[in-house]
C-alpha cells in the first residue's frame, strides 16, 4: 500500500489527461469533509464539512477545511457537488461561498433544503442544481452521475465523476441497510453497471472499516423505542442528530402508538423536522406534535421532547437540561434516550451528559445497555461486497482516522485489490490517476482552520495552546516601574495570579529577587524594557515552577519613569 510520508514536498505539475485529487479534509479524521478533484485546468469539490473540536482547542466553535489550496483558483471551480446533509459534509459551505458566492452547488432536494436554511442564516443565496439518483449532469469537463445509497439521512447520494483520466466513483457516507425506513436501497445494480464500465479510483466511507460483518437494521430500532416508551412513567427524552430524520419518525411513530405527544427542542431540531416534513421525508401522525411551551399543561406520561445533544455540546439542549440550565427540568422517573452513537472525542462529554441526567433521577438509555442507535455506515461485510461488485482498478480509502482508514485498504487487498493500487492517504496529500495507476505525487499545505465566534482562521495553533497554559496551568502578571536614568526599581514588582490555589502573598519571598535581578540586569547595561519584562518572566517562571511545580503564562509588564 501506499503511504503518505511527512517529507513529502509539493506535486509536480498535473500532467496532460491526468487526474488529480486532493483531499482537504475527511483523511485521519471524523469530519471536515472535502475532496478537489483537477482535470484539463478545472475543479470539481466534493463535499465541504466541518469537523467539530475537542476539549485541547478552548474557545472554537468549528474547524473548516484549509481552503488555501483553492484560494487562488476559485474561478476554475465548476461545481461544489455535496452528497448529504449532515453538518460534516455541508457545514463549511458557507465560508467557502463567501469567498465565491455564485459556485454552483449541486446535491439532492433535501440536502439543498438544509443547505439553504443554513446559508439564510449567513445572509448567502446560492446558485443550486437539484438532482436525483440516475441523473447526469456536465459540470465543465467532469461528467457526473448520481447514484441512490443509503445513509443515516435521507436523500444521501454517490457520485460517479467520468473524465478524460477515467471514472471516481465517491460513495460519501453510507451502508447497505436492506431494509430501510423510506425503502430507498443502495443502488448496487448501478454499482455493478459502474463496475462493467471500468472505476478507475473508488473513493469509499471508511468509518466502520474495522467492524466486521453487517450494520443493523434501521428498523430493529423501531420496537426497541416502543418498549421503552410503554414502559415510562414519566416524560420521555430522546436525543439524537438533528438531521437524523428517521429516528425521528421512529419517535413521532412510537409516541403515536403510546398516546404521547412530541415537541422538538433546539432551534437546529425544529428547523430542520419542519423542511423534511414540508418537503414529504417526515410523516408526522395526526395531533402528535406540539409546540415546547405547550407540553408544561400536559401530563407527563403523555410528553416526548426530541433533542439536540446527543454528543454531549456543552450548549445543546440536552447537556443544558442536564445541567439546570434550560426550560426544560429533567425530574425523577423521566426517561433520557440517547439515539446515537458515540463520535470517537465526544466520550467523555457525553458521560459526563449521561452522569448529570442520572444525578437528576432520570432513566438513562444509550447504546451501551440498549440498542437505541445504529451506524449509518457500512461495516466490512458491506465493503468487501462494493469491492467484489465494483472491481476498482484503484482504491482510495476516505472518510475516517487513520485507523479506519488503513482497515479499509485491508479490506480491499483481501477481495483482490492489489496492495500497489490501495492509497492510503491523509488530508493535503495530492494523488494523481494517470494511465489507470492512482499514485502519491506530493503534499499540499493543508491546516486546521478555526472559527472562533466572528473570527475565521484568526485563531492560530500556537494561540490555542496560550489558552491551554491559561486553563491548565494559571496565568501571572508582574508589573514594576524603573527609574530610566538609574535603573532603580521605583514601584512594585506587583504580582498577581489567577487560577492558583495560593494566596498572592505566597510571591512575598520572590519579591527581594525579582528587585535584585532587575537592578543588576540595569546596571550591566540592560535597561531597555523588553530586556528587563524577559528577566522578570525568567525568574519569576524558574521560582514557580521549582517551588509550586507549575508552568504559568507570565504577563510582564516594566514601565520607565
Amino acid at each position: 500500500m501506499s503511504h503518505p510520508h511527512p517529507d513529502l514536498g509539493l506535486p509536480p505539475a498535473l500532467a496532460p489527461g491526468a487526474l488529480r485529487v486532493v483531499a482537504l479534509g475527511g483523511l485521519g479524521e471524523i469530519g471536515r469533509n472535502m475532496a478537489v478533484l483537477e482535470f484539463a485546468g478545472r475543479l470539481l469539490i466534493i463535499d465541504c464539512g466541518v469537523l467539530f473540536p475537542e476539549d485541547h482547542q478552548p474557545g472554537v466553535d468549528l474547524i473548516l477545511p484549509d481552503f488555501e489550496y483553492i484560494a487562488d483558483r476559485l474561478d476554475d471551480v465548476d461545481a461544489l457537488v455535496l452528497t448529504h446533509g449532515h453538518e460534516d459534509h455541508i457545514g463549511a459551505v458557507p465560508y467557502l461561498l463567501r469567498l465565491r458566492p455564485d459556485i454552483p452547488v449541486v446535491g439532492s432536494q433535501l440536502t439543498l433544503a438544509f443547505l439553504e436554511a443554513k446559508l439564510r442564516e449567513h445572509r448567502i443565496t446560492p446558485f443550486t442544481l437539484a438532482v436525483r439518483e440516475g441523473q447526469v449532469e456536465q459540470l465543465g469537463p467532469f461528467e457526473c452521475e448520481f447514484v441512490a445509497v443509503n445513509h443515516s439521512i435521507p436523500d444521501a447520494l454517490a457520485v460517479a465523476v467520468r473524465t478524460g483520466a477515467g471514472t471516481v466513483l465517491h460513495t460519501g457516507d453510507f451502508k447497505m441497510d436492506q431494509l430501510p425506513l423510506d425503502g430507498r436501497v443502495t443502488d448496487l445494480r448501478a454499482f455493478a453497471r459502474l463496475g462493467e464500465a471500468g472505476v478507475d479510483l473508488f473513493m469509499v466511507d471508511s468509518t466502520n472499516a474495522e467492524v466486521p460483518g453487517f450494520t443493523t437494521h434501521e428498523r430493529e430500532i423501531g420496537p426497541v423505542l416502543d418498549q421503552i416508551f410503554a414502559k415510562a412513567e414519566q416524560r420521555v427524552i430522546v436525543a439524537s442528530f438533528s438531521s437524523h430524520v428517521h429516528r425521528v419518525q421512529q419517535v413521532l411513530d412510537a409516541a403515536a402508538a403510546h398516546g404521547r405527544r412530541v415537541a422538538f427542542v433546539g432551534r437546529s431540531m425544529v428547523r430542520n423536522m419542519t423542511i423534511a416534513a414540508d418537503l414529504g421525508y417526515l410523516t408526522v401522525p395526526p395531533d402528535v406534535l406540539v409546540d415546547v411551551k405547550a407540553v408544561d399543561d400536559l401530563p407527563a406520561h403523555e410528553v416526548v421532547l426530541m433533542c439536540t445533544g446527543s454528543q454531549g455540546e456543552p450548549m445543546a439542549a440536552l447537556s443544558r437540561m442536564a445541567n439546570r440550565d434550560h426550560r426544560v427540568q429533567i425530574g425523577h422517573g423521566d426517561t433520557v434516550v440517547l439515539a446515537s452513537s458515540l463520535i470517537p472525542g465526544n466520550e467523555n462529554a457525553v458521560f459526563r451528559v449521561i452522569n448529570g441526567l442520572m444525578r437528576l433521577g432520570a432513566n438513562v438509555v444509550h447504546q451501551g445497555n440498549a440498542r437505541v442507535h445504529v451506524s449509518g455506515h457500512a461495516s466490512a461485510g458491506e465493503l468487501m461486497y462494493c469491492y467484489n461488485v465494483l472491481r476498482p482498478r484503484n482504491v482510495m480509502p476516505v472518510h475516517g482516522e487513520v485507523r479506519h482508514l488503513v482497515a479499509n485498504g485491508a479490506v480491499a487487498v483481501r477481495t483482490g485489490v492489489p496492495a500497489d493500487r490501495v492509497v492510503l492517504a491523509e488530508d493535503g496529500v495530492v494523488v494523481d490517476l494517470a494511465d489507470g495507476v492512482a499514485r502519491i505525487v506530493g503534499a499540499v499545505p493543508c491546516g486546521y482552520v478555526y472559527v472562533d465566534g466572528s473570527s475565521v482562521g484568526a485563531i492560530t495553533d500556537a494561540e490555542l495552546k496560550d489558552r491551554r497554559i491559561l486553563g491548565e496551568e494559571g496565568f501571572i502578571s508582574i508589573f514594576a516601574v524603573v527609574d530610566s536614568a538609574t535603573g532603580k526599581v521605583v514601584a512594585g514588582p506587583q504580582i498577581h495570579a489567577r487560577g492558583f490555589a495560593e494566596d498572592d502573598a505566597v510571591f512575598d519571598s520572590i519579591q527581594p529577587e525579582l528587585v535584585r535581578a532587575l537592578e543588576e540586569a540595569a546596571l550591566a547595561g540592560g535597561c531597555d524594557t523588553h530586556q528587563l519584562q524577559q528577566v522578570m518572566r525568567r525568574v519569576v517562571g524558574r521560582w514557580v515552577s521549582g517551588r509550586l511545580r507549575r508552568r504559568p503564562m507570565i504577563i510582564p509588564v516594566v514601565v520607565e519613569a
